[in-house]
């Protein structure tokens, strides 16, 4: 006996063609089909909460829940929003023929930008964004959502740069914008690409008829990818890419990527096998990744679905995030993009008696622009690891205090001569040379590199934030309210975050461990 098949989708555009391709596929079959767009959860109730049911695809819970209701018969989705844990009682009836699996980058004007240090780059997805960052560090990625259409609206109506597409999303919408670049490098979505439809367990009629829109190779490959996965227990909160083929001589392979956030630590493995050999490649690969410190960036990506306590304004190291207390959980982000500036070769070869040279990014422009031209009688610092590093890179250190303030009263005291060279930032504080000043000292100020704000907005539930400048907490407060508790490396900082918030605390030694440490005291 035949019925009339209702098929559920979203109402999107991209969702609308994905349907319609369903539809005219097993209306080819000889079957009676009906779209049924299904827009909002609101007013859907459930007898049993939705985690006992295993509904959890921000995408997919929708038509999950209209399915189990008895409104639909089958459910469309992108693949790739598929949890790889499908509800009770609601089973994979089919997977059509993969489209383009690639990323693509679509842009403004020219791509010189990729060869530049600083350039801004959009895209809602942790994967991409991670992937990018290991391949451009020093590049800015801002958050895009939103449909397809919508997304290219906002590229063309922003100063970014470009932005990030899954290739398939465009060509089966027909947008073809003026300028892009397929980024093969990037390893894709697990299943990106495909179309899975889903049915109830229950319903034999209606699995049998989309049994038969079926690509077998495409529905092997991308179980492949999502076993790999389901076994990182990934999910959509972690930077995990997963592809497979099968070659002209019938080789299986698949290729699978764990990155952190910031896209510093990738780890990659590759297995292949013959076809009818190849049912733990995902598996296998997983396991290589698991094996080579990939738990442990799997736990750490996990702690971005738990709530957050503590917000670094500068990326930490992996040894510096374990010095948290057990059950801290901290999310760390550069808020401050530093660049350094020419400065004129005939004013780095001459003999300066007295030098000031406040951070290590000073030490660093310096050291690169002329390493071995640099004749700096008397050196005098701010910080021990900028002392060390400018030993190790210039020359020997004569005096180094803990704060600008501590170096500018001391430089009052003992300093000989009357006049003095500071490498600074262009966002520098005012405090030393206005002391030096007040004291009839001169000071040369030379911009060595420019500090430039890049916040975010960070998340409320936040308690605290770790702050290493000034004008690390002048980019904060850019976009963020001054309503938590400030852990400051040093006094200048602490001073400069007390003129907005209440809750200041200042590290005993002015470095990352020594504030980490006020963190764990309050924990």
């Amino acid at each position: 006996m035949s019925k009339v098949i209702r098929i559920g989708t979203r109402d999107s555009e991209l969702a609308l063609w994905q349907a319609n391709t369903v539809k005219e596929q097993l209306e080819a079959l000889g079957h009676e089909t009906t779209l049924v767009p299904v827009k909002s959860t609101g007013d859907l109730v459930l007898d049993k909460p939705l985690y006992e049911l295993g509904i959890t695809g921000i995408f997919t819970k929708t038509l999950d829940m209209a399915m189990i209701k008895g409104e639909i018969d089958i459910a469309v989705h992108s693949m790739k929003d598929v949890p790889t844990a499908l509800p009770k009682g609601i089973v994979q009836a089919a997977v059509l023929e993969r489209g383009n699996h690639f990323d693509i980058l679509a842009f403004k004007n020219n791509e010189e930008f990729l060869a530049q240090r600083d350039a801004v780059i959009a895209t809602g997805s942790l994967r991409r964004k991670a992937q990018w960052l290991n391949r451009y560090p020093t590049h800015t990625v801002v958050d895009l959502r939103g449909n397809v259409n919508s997304r290219l609206e906002k590229l063309k109506n922003n100063d970014w740069n470009g932005a990030i597409f899954a290739a398939a999303g465009l060509q089966r919408i027909g947008l073809q914008p003026e300028h892009t670049i397929g980024l093969t490098w990037m390893v894709p979505a697990p299943a990106q690409g495909a179309i899975m439809v889903v049915a109830k367990e229950e319903d034999e009629f209606v699995r049998e008829a989309c049994a038969e829109l079926n690509h077998e190779a495409t529905a092997l490959c991308v179980q492949l990818e999502r076993e790999f996965l389901r076994i990182l227990e990934g999910g959509c909160t972690a930077p995990i890419g997963a592809h497979a083929f099968i070659d002209k001589n019938d080789q299986v392979t698949l290729k699978g990527v764990l990155l952190s956030y910031d896209g510093k630590r990738k780890l990659e493995a590759e297995y292949s096998a013959p076809l009818g050999h190849h049912k733990n490649l995902g598996r296998d690969c997983a396991n290589s990744i698991l094996a080579r410190g990939g738990k442990l960036l799997v736990n750490q990506t996990h702690g971005g679905t738990l709530k957050t306590h503590i917000f670094s304004t500068k990326n930490l190291s992996q040894n510096q995030l374990q010095l948290f207390k057990q059950g801290v959980t901290v999310k760390s982000e550069d808020f401050i993009k530093i660049s350094p500036n020419r400065l004129p070769k005939t004013l780095l070869t001459q003999e300066l008696e007295n030098v000031i040279i406040t951070s290590k990014n000073g030490v660093e422009s310096l050291a690169t622009q002329a390493p071995d031209a640099l004749r700096f009688k008397n050196i005098y610092c701010v910080g021990r690891k900028t002392k060390r590093l400018i030993e190790k890179r210039i020359g020997p250190v004569k005096h180094q205090a803990k704060d600008a303030k501590e170096l500018a009263k001391y430089l009052v005291e003992y300093m000989e001569g009357l006049e003095v060279t500071y490498f600074c930032s262009n966002l520098s504080m005012d405090d030393l040379p206005n002391i030096l000043e007040e004291n009839n000292i001169t000071v040369n100020k030379l911009e060595t590199y420019t500090t430039k704000h890049a916040p975010s907005e960070v998340d409320k539930e936040i308690e605290g934030v770790l702050f290493f400048s000034p004008s690390g907490v002048e980019s904060y407060l850019l976009k963020n309210r001054p309503d938590k508790t400030a852990y400051c490396i040093g006094e200048t900082t602490a001073e400069e975050a007390r003129k907005h918030f209440k809750s200041v605390k200042v590290a005993k030694i002015p470095v990352v461990e020594s504030v980490i440490e006020l963190v764990n005291g309050d924990y």
